[in-house]
């Protein structure tokens, strides 16, 4: 069993900053990519942020230099630190993971719960 759990987020006011972090666990072999992606209130979920085993990143446009996303493989975790945050990025900040099972080797994709961020003065 592989899970995911986030962290981090809280209300902060307009032009703040927030660091997310996301850890996985379980029977994990490898985790090949690690996301963030996010839902607004009354909108679908939307990518945000994705980073490879490599270090390769891709980011939305809407947080293309505002969002960083980082990933530790030894601690299995990944972080998002969001700088210059706007009201509109309010919204549940979900992780997510793929990779391979320790146990049988198969394919496994997670999500988490999710953490609320909210952007308010």
């Amino acid at each position: 069993q592989v899970q995911v759990v986030e962290s981090g987020g809280g209300l902060v006011q307009p032009g703040g900053s927030l660091r997310l972090s996301c850890a996985a666990s379980g029977s994990i072999f490898s985790i090949n990519t690690m996301g963030w992606y996010r839902q607004a209130p009354g909108k679908e979920r939307e990518l945000v942020a994705v980073i490879t085993s490599g270090g390769s990143t891709m980011y939305a446009d809407s947080v293309k230099g505002r969002f960083t996303i980082s990933r530790d493989n030894a601690k299995r975790m990944a972080y998002l630190q969001m700088n210059s945050l706007k009201a509109e990025d309010t919204a549940v900040y979900y992780c997510n993971a793929g990779g391979y099972g320790s146990r049988d080797y198969r394919l496994f994709e997670v999500w988490g719960q999710g953490t609320l961020v909210t952007v308010s003065s």
